[in-house]
């Protein structure tokens, strides 16, 4: 969701996964074993695989199941061989969706998220399709307790970091993504924990979205979307206020 429903999006997603640790798990796992495997399982040469550890250290993910997803992933323990792949399309509303996954069996994973669109009377697209729509770059969101403003700027010129948005709730840190690992890095030097870091796909342009009923849908495909075991993350270009979002949770 763009703009503060970023923020509103990531509060409701940490309230699904408190629910659904295995889920978390399970995708970081993953995650870390495709790290590994590409980029070996030294940290300090491997910064994806840097970034996941701090994840999993936050999701307090055992130092045993960490270990044994990058002994999959360098091939000392023997394990499904895992893919990432992307699938794009338009959701309930015409709202522009990208869907990253990460799987064993890309014909069950692309089956699965395309049943999931059916279902909500939306449709699956070719690669391209609604990417455009979207910038591929880092971005983290950080609370305003937990950083000034200032000393998000100097971070940001250290690191390479293109862009800082003030809003309400606090600041939102783009970056390249070849830069994501360095902003990532700056941001643990200086004891910034953000409350959310990913490599995103960030709306350039938005769906209007001002139906209660349509915002309810959305949130169900959302949740649909994320339930699936291959699912990894989910992109939407919707765009609605607090009011909208509040009345379609209640």
């Amino acid at each position: 969701m763009a703009g503060h429903n970023k923020w509103s999006k990531v509060k409701r997603i940490k309230a699904v996964v408190d629910g659904r640790k295995g889920k978390v798990f399970s995708r970081l796992s993953r995650e870390i074993t495709i790290a590994a495997r590409s980029g070996g399982s030294d940290p300090a040469m491997n910064p994806r695989l840097r970034t996941l550890q701090l994840k999993a250290r936050d999701a307090n993910m055992t130092a045993d199941s960490v270990e044994r997803a990058m002994r999959k992933g360098t091939g000392e323990l023997t394990g499904a061989a895992y893919e990432e792949f992307t699938y794009e399309g338009y959701g309930p509303g015409g709202v522009a969706t990208i869907v990253r996954v990460t799987t064993d069996n890309k014909n069950r994973a692309a089956a699965d998220v395309r049943s999931v669109f059916t279902r909500f009377g939306g449709n699956m697209a070719g690669a391209g399709a609604v990417s455009f729509l979207f910038r591929h770059a880092g971005q983290f969101l950080v609370a305003k307790e937990a950083s000034s403003e200032d000393a998000l700027i100097e971070i940001a010129l250290e690191s390479g970091a293109d862009d800082i948005i003030s809003t309400g709730e606090g600041f939102e840190i783009r970056c390249d993504v070849h830069a994501f690992d360095r902003v990532a890095h700056a941001l643990e030097h200086k004891g910034i924990k953000p409350e959310s870091a990913e490599i995103a796909y960030i709306p350039a342009t938005t769906v209007p979205v001002t139906e209660v009923g349509l915002a309810r849908t959305l949130f169900r495909f959302h949740d649909a979307l994320e339930e699936l075991e291959d699912v990894q993350q989910v992109f939407s270009n919707e765009e609605m206020d607090e009011a909208v979002s509040a009345s379609a949770h209640a």
